[in-house]
């Protein structure tokens, strides 16, 4: 038993990094393809919009309750790590390259919330702090790719897409070996076109889903702008000798810590208090970013970002936790499934609208934007009922 969780987490770590694998290296798919740098923002959303109509189907069909969940992981994995590694072939063009990233983010669906499955299958207890341990190895795979990117910076930009592909299949491989199905798995339901909102119906599960929500709205739109912000700064100020890829790395890996610390945190207080603090912060953060964004000093842009970056994850396993926990049992796969579905069509939406507002004199102010999520998230959160005492997480054992 006590080896499930770290074999997930590592799982997850691996396999995670096909998600910005594309992201790290875009500034090279950008100058090979002749592309405007604006197709940063259009090769995150469609590994988004793929990541969507995966989680659609997978939920519609049930395919994490009805199976196996580590032998959906271990396939999508495989398959995931195939397509990506697709797009380092010679002679393809832009639409391939989309196509490519696209099912990528398909098959993703079949990894990051079956992960969360499966962990809620062997951890009833202290679930928070073991969902902290899963989003923090995402958080880890999300920033690997810069690492990459820089360690291979004189090699070709392909090869940091076949490390991430081997990655996944040794993610997966884990998986399908070492993690059999958990003590808590109930028999799902067959595939339904509406079993999979009966969640909805539940008080509960709406108030952590549209926290949820609004979280998101602001996840993904800051990972993606972090080297955008790096590189304006530098244009800003000359002197700032730092290296963007590895500052991207830091920057978005040390929410990794965020979320387990948030976990362990969330036994004392309580999931809902914990997730409502990181929130709040990261909303605060939103708000005064033109402050820190226009400083000239390198070190307080460093310490703000990086504070930034823990806020806008630590509430994740939180509100996946409160939404695992309200959840239908029998669908508790498929209600994690479309929550994720919708949050990342979320994302997209963010991503685009930012993208499409900024402008090179905005740059600095137009992050303040992302405060719209977590505001409609506190709403939610700060009007609902208190939780019950079993709203608390305990400690594992």
């Amino acid at each position: 038993m006590k080896r499930i969780l770290p074999v997930i987490v590592i799982s997850q770590f691996f396999c995670t990094s096909l998600w910005f694998a594309g992201n790290a290296v875009v500034g090279d798919i950008v100058q090979q393809f002749h592309l405007s740098p604006n197709y940063m923002a259009l090769l995150a959303s469609v590994v988004q919009l793929g990541f969507i109509a995966g989680t659609l189907v997978f939920a519609v069909l049930s395919i994490a309750d009805r199976f196996p969940p580590s032998r959906v992981f271990f396939v999508c994995a495989i398959i995931a790590a195939a397509i990506n590694l697709a797009t380092s072939i010679n002679g393809i063009d832009i639409t391939e390259l989309m196509l490519f990233r696209f099912l990528t983010g398909f098959f993703i669906a079949g990894i990051y919330p079956v992960g969360m499955k499966i962990a809620s299958d062997h951890y009833q207890q202290g679930l928070g702090r073991s969902l902290g341990f899963l989003v923090g190895a995402l958080v880890l795979g999300t920033a690997f790719p810069h690492l990459l990117k820089y360690a291979m910076v004189a090699l070709p930009w392909k090869y940091v897409i076949m490390a991430t592909s081997l990655l996944s299949v040794t993610g997966g491989l884990a998986m399908l070996l070492l993690v059999p199905d958990g003590p808590h798995r109930q028999p799902g339901v067959k595939g339904s076109f509406t079993a999979f909102l009966s969640g909805f119906r539940n008080r509960e599960f709406r108030v952590a889903a549209f926290g949820y929500f609004g979280h998101m709205w602001e996840l993904y739109t800051f990972w993606v702008f972090v080297p955008v912000i790096l590189t304006a700064y530098k244009a800003r100020h000359a002197e700032a000798g730092f290296n963007v890829s590895l500052l991207s790395f830091v920057i978005i890996s040390v929410g990794s810590i965020a979320c387990v610390s948030g976990g362990i945190i969330s036994q004392r207080i309580g999931v809902k208090i914990t997730a409502t603090i990181a929130l709040s912060v990261s909303c605060t953060c939103c708000i005064i970013s033109p402050l820190l964004l226009l400083n000239s000093s390198v070190p307080v842009l460093f310490l703000f970002l990086l504070v930034w970056s823990m806020a806008v994850i630590a509430d994740s396993p939180l509100f996946s936790t409160l939404v695992a926990r309200s959840a239908p049992i029998e669908a508790k796969g498929t209600a994690l499934t479309i929550v994720n579905c919708i949050g990342f069509a979320t994302t997209i939406i963010s991503i685009q609208f930012i993208s499409a507002l900024k402008t090179e004199g905005n740059t600095a102010y137009i992050y303040t934007l992302l405060a719209i999520g977590p505001i409609l998230g506190l709403i939610g959160l700060l009007t609902s009922p208190r939780p019950s005492p079993k709203g608390r997480v305990r400690s594992s054992t």
